[in-house]
């Protein structure tokens, strides 16, 4: 499995961004004579908060999972931003994630352009952001993963918090990602529930959604009660919990396998590598 570190001008964001790319390109059979040439199923996949584009590479086996299974992903940065437009911070990461990227990797390696065959997917705040910019981008992604996802556009959400102990608490944080009127960001179009509601007044084909948290997990509630509210729109989807786990890389690490599972991913040959020569 080839691993690119790339670097591009992006428009959205006003300057150069880091990505980190998974290919299958270099895959070896045991014959010596598979090299897969694409066009590849993707995955764009999001890291959450105070994380960068690495993350998944360090903290998860994300790199065999893919290489399993025939999928190239693709890992931006998206720094503490929430994967939301913010034109006061002269930063479009809704537009970068959901337009941008997808482009620019679409003419730079041999990925499919079809829907079904693109996929968005994160944890914690980037969990927050594959649901929100799934729905946002419908026509681009076909399907969602949100593990632990940090949905906190709730009431919770406008209360100040005198003592904040993480920086999505602060208000400072809250109004750099979501504007000046955190109301409208609570009940407007940034808010997952009421993409959900636009998608279904539109008429447009809501992607698949699988869900996944920890029952230990301090946003457990809050996945919980997203799951709720897609049965009570009869939104199909999947919701997984972890008995016994937290916010943790190794909730993160078994159900982002789970959640590749889960993908209508099919036809990949079994790889030679360090892991796998074939020695009975």
């Amino acid at each position: 499995m080839a691993v690119i570190s790339v670097s591009f001008l992006s428009d959205s964001l006003g300057r150069t961004v880091p990505v980190q790319v998974i290919l299958p390109t270099d895959k070896m059979s045991f014959s010596g004579s598979l090299k897969p040439a694409g066009p590849f199923r993707t995955l764009y996949l999001l890291h959450g908060i105070i994380g960068d584009c690495g993350d998944w590479l360090k903290g998860t086996a994300i790199e065999r999972f893919a290489m399993d299974r025939d999928l190239a992903v693709v890992m931006p940065s998206g720094e503490n931003g929430f994967y939301v437009d913010q034109p006061w911070n002269c930063a479009m990461y809704s537009k970068f994630i959901g337009e941008e990227l997808v482009d620019f990797t679409r003419r730079t390696f041999p990925l499919s352009d079809r829907k079904e065959d693109t996929f968005i997917g994160g944890l914690s705040m980037g969990g927050y952001g594959a649901l929100y910019n799934g729905l946002k981008y419908a026509e681009t992604f076909g399907s969602i993963i949100a593990l632990s996802s940090a949905l906190i556009l709730d009431e919770d959400f406008l209360q100040v918090e005198e003592h904040p102990r993480y920086p999505s608490q602060s208000e400072e944080y809250k109004h750099s990602c979501f504007g000046p009127d955190l109301t409208e960001a609570v009940y407007g179009e940034k808010n997952p529930r009421t993409r959900v509601k636009m998608l279904k007044e539109s008429g447009t084909a809501i992607p698949a959604i699988y869900m996944a948290c920890g029952d230990k997990d301090g946003l457990y509630a809050k996945n919980l009660s997203f799951s709720e509210f897609l049965k009570e729109e009869g939104i199909e989807h999947t919701f997984e919990v972890g008995p016994g786990f937290s916010h943790e890389w190794e909730f993160w690490d078994q159900f982002i396998r789970r959640a590749l599972d889960w993908l209508p991913l099919h036809d990949a040959v079994a790889g030679m590598s360090s892991g796998n020569v074939g020695i009975a």
